[in-house]
């Protein structure tokens, strides 16, 4: 027997809280105990648990949804399951966990993790563009055909998911794109943010939610609100700090000066290092250069709201405990945090953008950065308004999940800065965010460049033919986890050698194979051979890692681009081989069999139509019109055989063009 009583003195810190092992019971046990107003570090892992609550009460959050407990109750945790323990009471919360490994239960929860979204309302934020200009290979690349086609696939399983972005109109980068236009800096965000607008069309990315910070209705009184809640909790304060200026007495931050990177000593931009990640404060730059004449700036002093980053540590190491953190944003916040004292001035001397109400403020604007951390709050706002749905800035909700889609160089602000900002504004609200973060889109081996002319913009590669291509490839090589080049002739060959030679050529063999031998009518299945059981269990494993690469835990385009091509190869191999035999063979010998091979191959194209649409949607839409085949909205359960009797027009279509033209 053995025997365990809760001992207070017995206590050690761990996950946030006070805890104690319980030993020899042949699975991990341990009392653990929450303060008031305290609560356990979000926890997630492969073993199942349970707790037992044996004094106070409060709530558990399991995956974003809050449950009440008391003394009595038992909660059971699921492998991979977020939990959070909170004490909402005057006395200590006491329990006793208990927590063993299940090695089947686990690996059937991995493959449920999606599944869990279904009741939650999932934002997928992709970055606001700077209205400097127009969107780019190297922009579309990351993060709005990802967030794009996220959105697709969460909605083909039932989920609600939108896409929310909009123009970042009040960017320093705004301002001096103005100056070289010679038009206001309103003038230059709107016409460069109609312009975006306008390639994510022809992307076929178009955002559910599209906010132009410059003249969305309440955004300016939103986002003074905002900031008025961080100077209320204390957590910024107005002082003067060290600041750069140029000859003339102006402040310079951003784009306004560059130098050496304090972090990596890589020639950088005032405010963020787009190499290392790293922020910095301008005055710390090396060998610092006002950009508009060359000049060296001089040091002084500015009053300016700051923010102690420092004084953070425990809120952002909780925060990426509960969510999709990459480890590559957590090993920026290490770094970050490792620097020591780190003061951010989040307002800054200047006449464009929105001003505080706070007197200390006058003159300066909110920055941009902690700005965006309210923009994205007003989006969902925005967006409810017109769904008729009771979502506000000023009271974001726990079951809200938040997505993220951004380049490396946004990094520290997406994941190191607003954890903070929400926390100082919101303390209520445990903000459940995912990180999906890509690295540099190359162009012939070098940064895209507008100022060199370097770029291959959205308009000038993208309309109703090539769309889907463009898709395809950018979704095949797109900088997931390091830096990918883009060239012309990586495009074209994988247009002429994947989507033409290997995709459409099948299809076509596929349906003049069905005109001739069963009169464009899919066929029920007849004999099976141990080929053909064989080759539908292959089709059943790439539908699950195309399920795996474009749900929410372990999304890739990389992966899934990869394994599209993957299906369509499998099956002209397999059609190759099993449709040339029957082929061969003597008239009536194998027709059972031949039945059952084209049943097989018209069932992998309806597959190749469901999984391909969140990538490439018009090429999904009309593969399943030829099929004679539903609007592919739901995702595959299963592989599934085209109804027997289905007529079926493969055999003229034309699905893909060679680049051609487009690419001079």
């Amino acid at each position: 027997m053995i025997i365990s009583s809760y001992d207070p003195g017995a206590l050690h810190a761990a996950l946030g809280i006070g805890m104690s092992g319980i030993d020899g019971l042949g699975v991990g046990a341990a009392w653990g105990r929450v303060e008031p107003g305290e609560a356990t570090n979000p926890d997630r892992h492969d073993e199942t648990e349970v707790f037992v609550i044996t004094a106070g009460h409060g709530d558990v959050v399991v995956d974003g949804v809050r449950h009440p407990v008391a003394a009595g109750t038992v909660v059971g945790f699921e492998p991979f399951e977020t939990h959070v323990l909170e004490n909402t009471g005057d006395e200590n919360l006491l329990f006793a966990t208990f927590y063993w490994r299940d090695a089947p239960r686990a690996a059937l929860a991995a493959g449920q993790t999606g599944s869990r979204r279904g009741q939650r309302p999932q934002f997928v934020f992709s970055t606001p563009p700077t209205p400097n200009g127009d969107l780019h290979l190297g922009h579309l690349s990351g993060p709005y055909l990802g967030a794009d086609a996220y959105v697709r696939f969460q909605r083909m399983n039932g989920r609600e998911a939108w896409h929310l972005t909009g123009s970042d109109d009040f960017q320093s980068y705004v301002l001096a794109a103005a100056r070289a236009e010679g038009r206001t800096p309103a003038e230059t965000a709107a016409r460069h943010s109609a312009e975006i607008a306008d390639t994510l069309r022809l992307l076929d990315a178009e955002p559910d939610q599209y906010t132009v910070t410059n003249t969305e209705p309440g955004y300016r009184a939103g986002l003074r609100a905002f900031f008025s809640r961080l100077v209320a909790s204390g957590g910024i304060t107005a002082r003067e700090a060290p600041a750069l200026f140029d000859a003339s007495g102006r402040y310079l931050y951003e784009v306004d000066v560059s130098g050496g990177c304090p972090a990596c000593s890589g020639g950088t931009s005032g405010n963020i290092c787009e190499e290392c990640g790293e922020p910095n404060s301008c005055v710390d730059l090396t060998d610092p250069v006002t950009t508009a004449d060359g000049t060296t700036p001089r040091a002084g002093t500015a009053t300016r709201y700051m923010l102690p980053l420092h004084h953070h540590r425990a809120d952002i190491e909780r925060h990426h405990g509960r969510g999709r953190v990459p480890a590559r944003l957590r090993d920026l916040a290490d770094r970050v945090l490792g620097r020591g004292p780190h003061d951010i001035a989040v307002t800054h001397p200047s006449a464009w953008g929105v001003e505080p109400a706070e007197p200390a403020a006058r003159g300066q604007v909110i920055w941009v950065w902690p700005e965006m951390a309210y923009g994205f709050l007003h989006g969902i706002q925005a967006l409810g308004r017109r769904l008729g749905r009771p979502w506000h800035a000023s009271a974001p909700q726990d079951d809200w999940r938040i997505v993220h889609f951004f380049g490396y160089d946004n990094s520290f602000y997406h994941g190191v800065l607003y954890p903070v900002l929400y926390q100082l504004a919101h303390p209520g609200w445990n903000a459940d965010i995912d990180y999906h973060v890509n690295e540099f889109y190359l162009l012939d081996g070098g940064k895209f460049s507008t100022s060199r002319r370097h770029a291959v913009w959205g308009k000038d590669i993208l309309n109703a033919e090539s769309v889907d291509a463009v898709r395809y490839f950018l979704a095949r090589t797109r900088p997931e986890g390091r830096r990918t080049n883009f060239t012309w002739a990586r495009f074209g060959s994988a247009v002429d050698d994947d989507l033409i030679g290997t995709w459409q050529q099948w299809l076509h063999r596929l349906g003049d194979r069905l005109a001739r031998e069963f009169s464009g009518t899919a066929p029920d299945a007849g004999v099976w051979r141990p080929e053909h059981s064989a080759f539908l269990d292959r089709l059943e494993v790439r539908r699950r890692a195309l399920t795996q690469a474009l749900d929410a835990d372990g999304f890739s385009l990389n992966r899934a681009a990869e394994e599209l091509h993957g299906l369509v190869t499998d099956t002209a191999r397999f059609s190759r081989t099993e449709a040339t035999a029957a082929t061969t063979a003597t008239p009536g010998r194998w027709h059972g069999e031949a039945r059952t091979t084209m049943a097989l191959e018209l069932a992998a194209a309806r597959l190749l139509a469901r999984c391909a649409t969140p990538v490439m949607p018009r090429f999904a839409r009309r593969l399943s019109e030829a099929l004679g085949d539903q609007q592919p909205t739901v995702w595959l359960e299963s592989v599934e055989l085209l109804p027997p009797g289905t007529k079926v027009n493969l055999a003229e279509q034309v699905f893909f063009t060679p680049i051609g033209a487009v690419a001079k």
